[in-house]
C-alpha cells in the first residue's frame, strides 16, 4: 500500500465519489466528486495534534461501533494517504454550529481549513476496474440468532475488530457486555463527580450538611424554598449514584475475558431467505479467528457449529485440521436453531447434532456469527452510472468465458465486487484485471503516439 501512494504514475483519490460515466472503451470520460475534507492534504503531515486535542469524541464505525473515536480522525492507521478528516456532523464547530476551532489552533502545518468545499475531476481514461469489495449481512433480520438482542453474540467482523491489537480493547477478549457496564460505571462516575463537587460547594457556602437540607425539606420546612428543593434533589441523586456504582464496581471486577467461544457459520449464506449462494471464506475465516483468539489466550477453547466446512484452497484442509489438533478448536455437525441467555448474560447455542441425532444446548461466554458477505450498498447505483449489468446475486455480472469482463467493453471486474471470495483469490484477480485494463490501454497509446509522429 505504501508503494502506491508513493508511485509517481498512481493517482490515489480517496474520499471520492464517482459521479458519471461516458464514453467507450479506451475513450471512457469519468467525473469525480472529491469531497471535503476540511484538511489540507498538501499540508497535512499526519502528526496526530488535532486528533489528541480535539474534546468531541464519536461512534468509531471502523471498528465496528465498539469504541469511540474524535471528530478529526485517520479511518484507520496504515491508512493512505495518511491524513486526517473532519466528520461535519460530529464536530462541534461544523455540525453543531458551536465555537470550538481547537483542532485549528493546535494545527502547525496549518492545514485545518473549515472553508474547504467539495471539488470535481474530470478523468479521460482509457478502461475502468471496477472493485467495490462487499458490505457484511446484516444478522439482526434472523431473530433466532439473537443479534441486537443477545449483548454476546457478535459478527466475525466485530470479533475480528476485538482481536486487533489496535482494536477497541487491544487485543484482549473483553465481553460486549463488559465493556458496556464499563461504560455505564464511566458515566455514573462523571455524574457523581460531579455532584459531589457541586455539594460540597454548597455547604461551604451555605453552612449546612446535605444530609440537614435533605431532612428540611422532607419535613416540609423548606416548602417555598426552590433552591434548597434542588439541593435536596441532588443530594439524593448523589446517593442514589452511589448505591448503584458499588455492586456494578464489584461485577465489573471480577468479570473474565471469554475463554469460551462458539462460531456459527452460514449466517445469512446457503439460505434461500436471505443468500443462496456460499460466501466462500467464512469457514476458514472463522478458523483463523479461533486459533488467534487460541494464541491470545491457551485456555480459549472453540466450538465451529456447520453444516459442512468448505476448506478448499491449497493447505486449507491441513490449517483446519492443525486448529483441531493444536487450537483446542471442536467442529460440531449441526444446524443452529436457536440462541438464548442466561442470567449471567451467557449465550447459550441450541442445536440438533447431525452425528449423535439429539436437539442439545451449551453456555458460551461469547457467539460469533460468520456472516454472508453481500452486495455493497452503492452497487446497483454504480451499476447504472457504468451502464453494467448486475447477476441474480446482485454482484456486478461478468462473461463466464471471460471472468472479469463486465457486460460493456472496456471495464473489469475482480474481487468481491464479482462475488465472494477470500484474499489471495482477490489479488490474483486483481493483477488480472489490471493486465486485461493495459491490453485496452495499450494499443489506444499506440495509435495516439504513432499519430503525433
Amino acid at each position: 500500500m505504501l508503494d502506491v501512494g508513493r508511485h509517481p504514475r498512481i493517482n490515489l483519490l480517496a474520499y471520492s465519489e464517482v459521479e458519471n460515466v461516458s464514453g467507450d472503451a479506451g475513450n471512457f470520460r469519468v467525473k469525480v466528486r472529491k469531497k471535503a475534507r476540511f484538511v489540507n492534504e498538501d499540508l497535512c503531515t499526519g502528526c496526530g495534534t488535532c486528533a489528541e486535542k480535539c474534546p468531541t469524541m464519536t461512534v468509531d464505525v471502523f471498528n465496528a461501533e465498539l469504541g469511540s473515536r474524535k471528530a478529526i480522525y485517520k479511518y484507520f492507521p496504515q491508512g493512505i494517504p495518511s491524513i486526517y478528516t473532519i466528520d461535519k456532523d460530529a464536530c462541534r464547530q461544523l455540525g453543531q454550529g458551536k465555537k470550538c476551532g481547537i483542532c485549528a489552533k493546535v494545527c502547525q502545518a496549518k492545514a485545518v481549513d473549515f472553508e474547504q468545499n467539495d471539488g470535481e475531476i474530470q478523468l479521460h481514461v482509457g478502461a475502468i476496474v471496477v472493485a467495490t469489495g462487499y458490505d457484511v449481512f446484516d444478522p439482526s433480520v434472523i431473530p433466532e440468532h439473537g443479534y441486537g438482542r443477545i449483548a454476546n453474540v457478535v459478527t466475525a467482523l466485530e470479533f475480528e475488530r476485538l482481536l486487533s491489537a489496535s482494536g477497541p480493547t487491544a487485543g484482549h477478549l473483553d465481553r460486549p457486555s463488559d465493556m458496556a457496564l464499563e461504560k455505564e460505571i464511566d458515566d455514573l462516575e462523571k455524574e457523581h463527580k460531579k455532584l459531589s463537587r457541586q455539594l460540597k460547594q454548597l455547604e461551604e457556602k451555605h453552612g449546612k450538611s446535605s444530609a440537614q437540607v435533605m431532612d428540611l425539606v422532607k419535613s416540609g420546612a423548606a416548602a417555598a424554598d426552590k433552591d434548597l428543593h434542588n439541593w435536596a434533589a441532588s443530594a439524593e441523586r448523589f446517593g442514589e449514584l452511589e448505591a448503584r456504582l458499588e455492586p456494578m464496581r464489584q461485577k465489573i471486577g471480577a468479570a473474565q475475558p471469554a475463554k469460551k467461544l462458539a462460531f456459527i457459520q452460514c449466517v445469512g449464506s446457503r439460505d434461500f431467505r436471505f443468500n443462496k449462494f456460499c460466501s466462500s471464506y467464512c469457514c476458514m475465516h472463522s478458523v483463523k479467528e479461533a486459533m488467534i483468539a487460541n494464541e491470545h489466550d491457551n485456555e480459549v477453547s472453540s466450538s465451529i457449529f456447520c453444516m459442512d466446512l468448505r476448506a478448499v484452497g491449497r493447505g486449507f484442509e491441513e490449517y483446519k485440521l492443525r486448529g483441531g489438533k493444536q487450537a483446542n478448536i471442536k467442529y460440531v455437525r449441526g444446524r443452529v436453531a436457536e440462541i438464548t441467555e442466561d442470567d449471567a448474560l451467557n449465550p447459550v447455542v441450541w442445536f440438533e447434532s447431525t452425528t449423535s441425532r439429539q436437539v442439545l444446548h451449551e453456555t458460551f461466554d461469547m457467539v460469533v456469527l460468520a456472516t454472508a458477505c453481500v452486495p455493497t450498498a452503492g452497487t446497483p447505483k454504480l451499476a447504472e452510472l457504468l451502464g453494467i449489468e448486475l447477476d441474480s446475486n446482485g454482484f456486478f455480472k461478468t462473461d463466464p468465458l471471460a471472468p472479469l469482463n463486465a457486460t460493456r467493453d472496456g471495464i473489469f471486474v475482480c474481487g468481491c465486487a464479482q462475488g465472494p471470495m477470500d484474499i489471495p483469490e482477490s489479488v490474483a484477480q486483481a493483477s488480472s484485471a489490471a493486465a486485461r485494463a493495459a491490453e485496452v490501454v495499450a494499443p489506444a497509446r499506440q495509435v495516439a503516439a504513432a499519430g503525433s509522429q
